[in-house]
């Protein structure tokens, strides 16, 4: 890391550790160091992704990673208003469907794939909690969006999820559909017919990225 980087990296963290408020001091930073913009956003996806890795290893826990993920939230609303200003602006990689299934009341998990699917220029559509099969299946149909990220943190709503992906089947065969959540592994996702299983929220990234990379190679041959 060049001095700026590792500047606003340990800043960031800092925070995120102490639990401070983080919106005006992000952007301060990333204001003032937006004449390294590429290396802004290296760096926040940097923290991120460690803090998940720190998560995972127990050395931190779940309200620093909800921070860590505003952190990168805010740091990154930033660059956008500058891209979008001086013509920047990247173009979106494809359309995303998030819900948490009918039943369930839990977004934690959601809201943080929510945030790095942003974040890599993903135009996600966020339907919220509680979500029913039917709700889903419309829009998905309705926005013509290829992939579907589903969210479950309660075994007794896991069938909600099942009953969403046979229905997605039924309607909009072409869908793909990415699971998540504590109560899942890959065995269970298998059994209730998704497509991919994300254990972290990094991976249902790269699936969305590999999804949409895949459907352009597919529409240029």
């Amino acid at each position: 890391l060049n001095q700026t980087g590792a500047m606003i990296y340990e800043l960031i963290e800092q925070s995120v550790v102490d639990e401070m408020q983080l919106d005006e001091t992000i952007e301060a930073e990333v204001q003032r160091c937006y004449d390294y913009p590429v290396y802004c956003e290296f760096v926040c996806h940097t923290l991120f992704c460690g803090t998940v890795w720190r998560a995972e290893k127990g050395t931190v826990f779940l309200p620093q990673l909800l921070m860590s993920a505003e952190a990168a939230k805010s740091a990154f609303s930033v660059l956008k208003e500058k891209m979008e200003k001086s013509g920047e602006i990247r173009e979106k990689k494809g359309r995303v469907i998030l819900a948490t299934v009918k039943g369930d009341i839990h977004d934690i998990g959601k809201n943080i794939v929510k945030v790095l699917l942003e974040n890599y220029s993903f135009d996600v559509i966020d339907l919220g909690k509680d979500v029913s099969p039917e709700k889903i299946v419309e829009t998905a149909c309705e926005k013509q969006v290829p992939l579907v990220g589903l969210s479950a943190l309660m075994t007794t709503t896991v069938v909600s999820m099942e009953e969403t992906i046979k229905m997605l089947r039924e309607k909009k065969p072409d869908c793909k559909v990415m699971v998540g959540g504590a109560v899942l592994n890959q065995e269970y996702a298998d059994m209730i017919g998704a497509d991919f299983y994300g254990k972290d929220a990094m991976q249902s990234v790269h699936y969305a990225e590999k999804i949409f990379k895949d459907a352009l190679q597919k529409s240029a041959d």
